[in-house]
């Protein structure tokens, strides 16, 4: 019998529910997480687009920051799209003063490198590991990975747009992100992709 995980869609900005059901396509179980204690509920853990900077804020004030660092560091899958990218990079450049993350990922990322909101672009980006044809990615204020450790996986990189060949998809044992935003298009294989990567951690433990 096929494993149903349990995953978290931190509910603090961003399209949860364009998470949700692109998750829930997957054979996935969503839940809104807000609160410290539900993140002991859940499997896995989509961290939203948004502004990078308000999330962390908001994640402090819901005394949620300390506990998400904890629950990632332990092993629990995350993924996170645009500024969820952001929030699991160990470094950013261009943030503001101060600015935190909850890390996880061995990267450094450049916050709005592909411009502002004008700025917005679709591009192909092909994505072997996931599978199929190149994935039509949608970037809104979208960050880039300036560079990765030796324990990152480069799973996509930017074949359009104001840059070429910027990497914008990675995974780091259970930790994954993408600059773009999957959950805007009817192509869900990045959530499938997780959706298994979450129910093979739940297999082991």
């Amino acid at each position: 019998m096929t494993t149903v995980p349990t995953i978290g869609i931190l509910a603090l900005q961003g399209d949860v529910r364009e998470h949700a059901r692109a998750l829930e396509s997957a054979g996935a179980r969503t839940v809104r997480v807000r609160r410290p204690e539900e993140l002991e509920r859940i499997d896995g853990l989509v961290i939203p687009g948004g502004e990078s900077t308000t999330m962390i804020k908001l994640a402090a004030v819901f005394d949620l920051l300390e506990p998400l660092r904890k629950r990632i560091e332990g092993g629990l899958p995350a993924y996170g799209s645009c500024a969820g990218m952001i929030m699991l990079a160990d470094r950013i450049e261009d943030g503001v003063t101060g600015q935190q993350t909850i890390g996880g990922i061995d990267m450094t990322v450049r916050r709005n490198a592909f411009g502002r909101q004008v700025d917005s672009f679709e591009s192909p980006v092909p994505m072997p590991e996931v599978g199929g044809a190149p994935f039509h990615a949608v970037f809104i204020r979208a960050p880039w990975v300036e560079s990765v450790g030796d324990g990152v996986q480069v799973l996509g990189r930017a074949e359009g747009g104001p840059e070429v060949d910027r990497i914008v998809a990675v995974r780091q044992g259970r930790l994954m992100a993408t600059a773009f935003h999957p959950e805007l298009t009817g192509d869900h294989r990045v959530h499938h992709y997780f959706a298994d990567l979450v129910r093979r951690a739940t297999e082991e433990e």
